[in-house]
């Protein structure tokens, strides 16, 4: 990948119920607010970056048509292959798939996303830290400038001033292709238990390419919030 931005997405699972030993389980189960919550928790730890693995890794450039992804399948090929037109994949297991991920963004100039301030950068630098990944750059700079890392869920919002609304919605606003047309976020798990990395790595670069979009389309806007933070 060049030093121009790049857009990022990631998509991860939860990692299993049975390997957080009793204590660790009422913990997280705190969080649920009724029986039915309690339930359905051990189903939902793919939303919490503590009890989450990643799965993949989407990346997209603004005003190009190619990308890549990487995909946690440990009976892949560790190599560079095309999945489609314009766009690469390449499977390893996550350790690996994040050590090439930080390979490929220790040169790249502004790292674009859509709520990854609270999600995907997080989870990007707890998983690598879990693993022993060494980043190879701060995912989580100044929150209010866009030139490290930009957050289009904060630029949308104005830094959350205004509720936020989701990366589907503000690309049916904007006329970009739908995101989510086909997999959606909670149909990972299954699949990627079911082994269907094509599906995994296809809805997570269809993603990253609307980010990438939707950053070009947002560009004058996010010009005009860094101008006035630096008045």
């Amino acid at each position: 990948m060049s030093s121009q931005p790049l857009a990022i997405d990631v998509e991860t699972v939860g990692l299993p119920w049975a390997g957080f030993m009793p204590a660790i389980q009422e913990y997280l189960l705190e969080r649920a607010r009724d029986e039915e919550e309690r339930a359905a928790f051990p189903d939902q730890l793919a939303l919490y970056p503590g009890a989450a693995r990643v799965v993949a890794i989407g990346m997209w450039m603004p005003g190009e048509q190619r990308g890549g992804v990487l995909v946690n399948n440990s009976t892949g090929e560790r190599a560079w292959t095309e999945l489609y037109d314009g766009a690469r994949v390449y499977h390893g297991d996550e350790a690996e798939i994040l050590t090439e991920f930080w390979r490929l963004i220790q040169h790249s100039d502004t790292i674009i996303t859509f709520n990854g301030r609270t999600f995907d950068c997080p989870i990007l630098m707890l998983r690598s830290a879990v693993l022993g990944v060494r980043p190879s750059r701060n995912l989580m700079p100044y929150r209010y400038s866009f030139q490290q890392h930009c957050d289009l869920l904060e630029v949308l919002s104005f830094h959350r001033a205004i509720t936020p609304y989701t990366l589907q919605f503000w690309c049916h606003q904007f006329g970009i292709e739908d995101p989510k047309a086909g997999l959606t976020g909670s149909a990972v798990p299954k699949a990627f238990e079911a082994g269907d990395w094509d599906s995994i790595a296809r809805y997570c670069l269809q993603d990253a390419r609307a980010t990438a979009e939707l950053y070009e389309r947002l560009l004058p806007t996010i010009e005009v919030q860094e101008g006035n933070r630096r008045d």
